[in-house]
């Protein structure tokens, strides 16, 4: 087994997006109290096997379908390339779909004395929604992803169900509804780094048969969704700001970053221009998650 092409199959630098999420979470819950460091452990690392799953499910799948193919513009993948066998991949989906059970029920099993035996059952359901989801996007006879269905997903998992999910993991509440913003700001962040794969995947997708979102759409209309995606990131986290009565500084850094993005994705023309920008953006959320807890 090389060691090599299994991380490249996991997409380290998609990671940085289920830490957002997460982080940002328990960013909202320590505003609240105090953060238990166990649970938080836990609960960053069942998503990280969670979209590890997505990206091991998503290399083969896309294989399978035909969206990953020699004339791919966009970076090479394990199971296309051969450096890693169907077999093989199936083995790893299998792997982490565990890792990602067991993850989850030994959270649930220390975080259920704060959110109870309802919470904990309805949180292993939404766990396993996950694992589902994770497998289903591009896999199957009728893969959602391949029906541009994948924007609603990530919006869902990675931003409602990530952060409402971390934050309540921690208090066993959700009944503040300002913290919804910096959910809905994640889940657009979280889409958009999704649009800008299917903006540079455009062209293969399309002779493939996923009609994602810039397919459906076509390049310059999907462009105009990204700028919209943005915008609805920053109105969410300077309402989110201005609420929680946080330093408003920090609006510059979210206004530059975002500012940046949208200015790069205006100017990419081809797969080689977009490719960077996914990593720039789930960077760029990272970075703004960490300043707010340099913010506190």
């Amino acid at each position: 087994m090389n060691l090599t092409n299994w991380i490249s199959a996991f997409r380290l630098r998609t990671l940085f997006l289920s830490l957002s999420c997460i982080s940002g979470g328990l960013f909202c819950a320590h505003l609240e109290g105090e953060v238990d460091t166990g649970i938080a452990f836990l609960t960053l690392l069942t998503a990280l096997f969670l979209q590890i799953l997505s990206n091991l499910a998503n290399d083969y799948g896309d294989s399978i379908h035909g969206a990953d193919h020699s004339g791919r513009k966009g970076p090479q993948r394990t199971v296309q390339s051969g450096k890693i066998s169907k077999e093989n991949m199936k083995k790893g989906i299998v792997a982490f779909s565990l890792l990602s059970l067991i993850s989850g029920i030994v959270l649930l099993y220390f975080a259920s004395r704060i959110i109870g035996r309802t919470g904990s059952v309805i949180l292993l359901l939404c766990g396993l929604l996950s694992i589902v989801a994770a497998v289903a996007y591009t896999n199957g006879k009728k893969p959602y992803g391949y029906m541009g269905l994948g924007d609603i997903a990530v919006f869902i998992f990675f931003g409602i169900t990530g952060v409402t999910g971390s934050y309540y993991l921690q208090t066993g509440q959700l009944n503040h509804f300002i913290y919804l913003f910096p959910a809905l700001a994640y889940g657009f962040l979280s889409t958009g780094v999704l649009n800008i794969n299917n903006m540079r995947d455009i062209e293969s997708d399309q002779t493939a048969g996923k009609n994602s979102i810039p397919v459906r759409l076509g390049l310059p209309k999907a462009k105009i969704y990204h700028y919209a995606l943005l915008a609805g990131a920053v109105i969410c986290f300077t309402f989110f700001i201005m609420q929680s009565q946080l330093h408003l500084l920090l609006l510059l850094p979210v206004f530059g970053l975002l500012f940046l993005n949208a200015l790069a994705v205006f100017r990419a023309k081809n797969a080689s221009s977009f490719d960077p920008l996914l990593k720039y953006l789930s960077l760029s959320t990272f970075f703004l998650t960490l300043l707010f807890y340099l913010s506190l």
